[in-house]
């Protein structure tokens, strides 16, 4: 095929999850359901931890910018999606296009950062909770959220300067519901060598470090807890990392799945679904299972609501 030549007249087709019309309306309905209570979940956490005085704390500081980010992370490509529903168009840019890859990266590598600052801070307060507030001062939480902030954008840049380094063909079809960035090195004539190296190092970087930043946390505070000679003491401990754990797990299972499904299997709607968990069910998943659990975070949203009514 001969190489496209890159214009503003370039358009990438969103094939999606369906292509049967009678399909369309049901998933127009179901994704705007879950694009509106992943913002309205998050927006509640983001009010509750504003409002209580009693939640201004590290822990809640950094639930505070990962609300912001499951916000953004959703509204990269959910957006999008709806509105190529809702007209029943495909199409994207090549400009929105990149414009996607690039705060796909940017929320994406903060929501993994981000998990593991937090997975540092619970290890902190249960192993070493006469010192936690002198650790985790209010200048070292501003620097780590900084620095998370600071890689991530520096990972969103170099992938979107390595998709805009690309040389396209002809066909020009997305097997997804957003620019996935697999997707397009695959669709692209030129050579994609350094660019699957570099982006496989960067995966290391945002994915694979915090990850195992994540499970060396968890490992202290395990041993830690088994420590604790009483059984209430040990619920106790963990009861306050449970939150965390469950979110932690949530997002790198289907961040797993979504790989090993790109990999093992050629199906692209298998790689789709896998896609839909970790971009959209996880986001809105996260304001209920840490709102569900933490009873501070009920006593400021009960407050709220009285303060409503």
């Amino acid at each position: 095929m001969e190489p496209y030549n890159l214009t503003g007249t370039l358009e990438f087709i969103l094939l999606g999850l369906s292509k049967d019309p009678e399909l369309q309306l049901i998933l127009f309905a179901l994704f705007l359901l879950i694009y509106l209570l992943t913002v309205l979940g998050n927006v509640l956490i983001i009010l509750a931890i504003s409002c209580d005085s009693h939640l201004h704390s590290p822990m809640y500081f950094f639930l505070f910018n990962l609300s912001l980010s499951d916000m953004g992370f959703s509204s990269t490509t959910i957006p999008k999606m709806l509105i190529n529903l809702h007209v029943h168009n495909r199409s994207i840019t090549y400009a929105e296009c990149l414009t996607q890859v690039y705060f796909f990266f940017l929320f994406g590598g903060m929501d993994s950062l981000l998990l593991a600052v937090m997975a540092y801070d619970r290890w902190v307060a249960i192993c070493h909770p006469l010192h936690y507030q002198v650790i985790l001062s209010p200048f070292l939480c501003r620097c780590l959220v900084i620095v998370s902030l600071f890689i991530s954008l520096v990972s969103s840049q170099v992938h979107c300067l390595l998709v805009s380094q690309l040389t396209f063909c002809v066909n020009v079809e997305i097997p997804n519901f957003f620019c996935d960035v697999p997707e397009l090195v695959k669709l692209a004539c030129s050579n994609t060598t350094i660019s699957d190296i570099v982006m496989f190092l960067l995966s290391i970087i945002v994915g694979f470090l915090p990850a195992s930043g994540i499970f060396y946390s968890y490992y202290k505070i395990t041993s830690s807890i088994l420590r604790v000679p009483s059984l209430l003491g040990k619920y106790k401990a963990f009861s306050t990392c449970g939150s965390h754990l469950s979110v932690v797990c949530l997002f790198y299972g289907t961040g797993i799945g979504v790989y090993l499904s790109s990999t093992v299997s050629s199906s692209s709607r298998v790689s789709m679904v896998a896609s839909v968990m970790y971009t959209m069910v996880v986001p809105m998943m996260n304001p209920f299972i840490y709102s569900l659990r933490n009873r501070d975070i009920k006593k400021a949203l009960w407050k709220i609501v009285h303060q409503i009514t």
